[in-house]
């Protein structure tokens, strides 16, 4: 009895301790915070400032921690031109031209140059690369993929996920897309100055084609008209004029009714599809005509991204000054 007369005891103290810390609080700290809270919303949100703008900036570190994260040797002067826009030389020499110097020297040149080589590589790049890896896709829906993969939106995507935001010279904040996409094709051509061809071609190979990793091909391929285009794609190659066929139905004239059309050329099926009507089925059975001629079926082999600038080299016309390629690892 002793015993649970002390347990009981302690307990008690331990409750009444519990009370008391939790009245430490004093009635003064809710009412204050919710003030501070409603002054905050008052003013709306904070104004979003450069990385540059903290006290522990330091540009150099950023640059050469840069081409680390990479595992890449980038030359410094060099990138950091292709860091530097045309409007931060500007906005600086208009700056030092108000404190009266008269003729600025920054000791650093924009990137103007570094941009349109940048985007001569990429093109050149990305268009040898789907053609070796994608050699029965015709050259007008290889010119498509390439556009999707270097547009700007998906060059700025590359861009931002590479941590360039941070690092960019330029008079416009907050960082938009442009400049993103525009910093990226310097960046290519800041590291083929400094790499040469090979590491170039593996940097656009890893990072820009490498977009095509899990997706469907025929997402980025604008066909308005399928039975059309299987048409004329048989006329180029010389087959014989593909024709649709009802292979089966099933609900005629309910809701639920489902055909099945196949399209044949010179006796071969081709494809088959199916739909609602015979219109859709026709065109499903022809998309997928041109996804089996095109090899970009469903269950098609994974794009092969261990492809080398030696590979590819048949489909460019720069060409590499030396023989040999290094693997990215």
């Amino acid at each position: 009895m002793m015993l649970f007369s002390v347990t009981r005891t302690l307990l008690r103290g331990a409750q009444r301790f519990d009370i008391h810390r939790n009245r430490d609080v004093h009635r003064w700290v809710a009412p204050t915070l919710r003030e501070l809270r409603r002054r905050r919303e008052k003013m709306g949100p904070e104004a979003a400032l450069p990385r540059s703008s903290h006290s522990d900036w330091n540009y150099s570190a950023e640059i050469f921690a840069f081409g680390k994260r990479l595992q890449e040797s980038f030359d410094a002067n060099v990138l950091q031109q292709a860091f530097t826009h045309q409007s931060f030389i500007e906005q600086e020499t208009r700056k030092q031209a108000a404190v009266g110097i008269e003729q600025p020297v920054l000791g650093v040149h924009d990137n103007r140059e570094l941009i349109a080589q940048g985007e001569q590589l990429v093109a050149e790049y990305v268009a040898a690369f789907l053609l070796t890896a994608l050699p029965r896709l015709p050259r007008q829906f290889i010119a498509s993929v390439r556009e999707a993969l270097t547009s700007e939106a998906q060059l700025a995507h590359v861009s931002a996920h590479l941590g360039t935001k941070d690092i960019i010279m330029a008079a416009e904040f907050p960082i938009d897309d442009a400049l993103l996409a525009s910093t990226l094709k310097a960046i290519v051509a800041a590291l083929q100055r400094s790499s040469g061809d090979e590491r170039c071609f593996l940097f656009v190979r890893d990072f820009l084609c490498g977009q095509l990793n899990q997706r469907d091909l025929y997402e980025y391929l604008e066909i308005a008209d399928p039975l059309r285009t299987l048409q004329e794609y048989c006329k180029e190659r010389g087959l014989a004029d593909p024709e649709p066929r009802l292979i089966g139905n099933v609900g005629r004239n309910t809701l639920l009714a489902a055909h099945q059309v196949g399209i044949y050329s010179d006796r071969k099926l081709l494809g088959t599809g199916y739909g609602e009507s015979q219109t859709v089925a026709v065109e499903e059975a022809a998309r997928d005509c041109l996804r089996q001629l095109f090899g970009t079926e469903l269950h098609m082999k994974p794009v092969n991204f261990t492809l080398t600038l030696s590979d590819c080299a048949q489909h460019l016309t720069r060409r590499s000054a030396s023989g040999k390629v290094e693997k990215r690892q």
